[in-house]
């Protein structure tokens, strides 16, 4: 593990995101104190429509994290009779865990396909020779902010009579042809975890869906499978966003746009000035489109290069050392053939992204990854 004791970039300072807003947060959170309702209140309801209408979807379902998120929505087709135990479910070998663990929490089975290599998201062409009889989704995930081929996946999903799923918690306002993030598939799943670009001041999620019957068993399921209070439908779980987290949100939901164009120059900024060889950046995409939620570039050379970095006072991350697939939770895919996978894993490298870097930390960055010897 590379680290430096007091970098003069660090990778993600969430006391300096939170900052401008303070005052905000403050009264938010007063006024959810003084209301004296801490759980599925006003503020959750006015959240879910202020999100719903951001998002461009009929339906906005808060619960407590995107992982739940994801877990829930899975859940709902399977009680609604759209999944069944054993189904396969297609998903990026390129992914956080989360978007495995969901799967296999519903008793159904992930099958990973291999990353484009320039979006690092899923490839439309394998997806389609990845689909069996047993197939019955895809589950899209927005990768580091970046949307996934989603007219080429719901093109395919369509033809194929499939579910299409987007894991949208890194892409909070990534748009493609106007439409956002979120009202691309048949549902979606938000994280709100501090560090995404709409993050809570804890944990939090929330599921999208134009679907009024999959939000309503959704909202069901987060409160122990309850449709009204003290009658119970289904054996539900207890996942709900609460009111401090869902206030803190509206007040930053005011602001996303304003902090992903923020985003949005700082990697421009890295896109122009960063060219070195042993450095592959990633592909620009049309402009005002990436949430930029992460800005990943590729070595062979990854881990000299962050210790260039670190030395230079650059703190950088690596989402994610390891895919899902050699994780010891999934030891039974440890055999699957995913080279582009390992590759991604082995050589992914995160700078400092977030929507508080100055100009003079952007050039610091740039400088250090120029400085960067080409045979270290």
């Amino acid at each position: 593990m590379v680290s430096v004791a007091t970098p003069d970039v660090p990778f993600l300072d969430l006391g300096a995101v939170n900052a401008p807003y303070a005052d905000e947060l403050k009264a938010a959170a007063g006024k959810v104190v003084d209301s004296g309702w801490y759980v599925l209140g006003d503020e959750l309801d006015a959240f879910e429509r202020e999100f719903a209408r951001y998002c461009g979807t009929a339906h906005m379902v808060g619960v407590g994290n995107g992982l739940d998120a994801l877990s829930l929505i899975l859940r709902a087709y399977r009680e609604r009779g759209a999944l069944a135990e054993g189904d396969e479910v297609i998903v990026p070998a390129n992914t956080f865990i989360a978007s495995f663990l969901a799967v296999t929490a519903n008793r159904l089975v992930p099958v990973p396909v291999e990353p484009d290599d320039a979006s690092f998201n899923l490839d439309p062409a394998r997806v389609e020779a990845a689909i069996g009889p047993r197939t019955r989704a895809i589950m899209a995930v927005h990768l580091y902010g970046r949307l996934a081929d989603m007219p080429a996946l719901a093109e395919i999903a369509r033809r194929r009579g499939l579910l299409l799923i987007e894991d949208a918690a890194q892409a909070h306002g990534a748009s493609c042809h106007g439409r956002r993030a979120g009202s691309l598939g048949d549902a979606a799943a938000f994280s709100f975890y501090p560090g995404k670009n709409l993050g809570a001041l804890g944990d939090g999620g929330a599921v999208a869906t134009d679907d009024e019957d999959l939000a309503t068993r959704v909202r069901a399921l987060r409160n122990y499978g309850s449709p009204e209070k003290y009658r119970h439908d289904t054996q539900g779980a207890n996942s709900r966003l609460d009111e401090m987290q869902a206030a803190m949100l509206r007040v930053k939901l005011r602001h996303l746009d304003t902090d992903n164009a923020h985003r949005r120059a700082v990697a421009e900024a890295y896109l122009a000035g960063i060219r070195h060889p042993a450095i592959r950046l990633p592909a620009a995409g049309a402009p005002g489109t990436h949430a930029w939620h992460l800005f990943v570039v590729r070595s062979a050379r990854r881990e000299a290069l962050r210790e260039h970095l670190a030395r230079q006072g650059i703190q950088t991350l690596v989402h994610y050392p390891v895919p899902p697939h050699r994780q010891p939770a999934y030891a039974s895919l440890r055999n699957l053939r995913l080279p582009l996978t390992d590759r991604l894993h082995a050589e992914v490298l995160s700078l400092p992204m977030a929507a508080v870097l100055r100009d003079d930390q952007v050039e610091r960055v740039v400088e250090a990854c120029m400085s960067y010897p080409d045979d270290p």
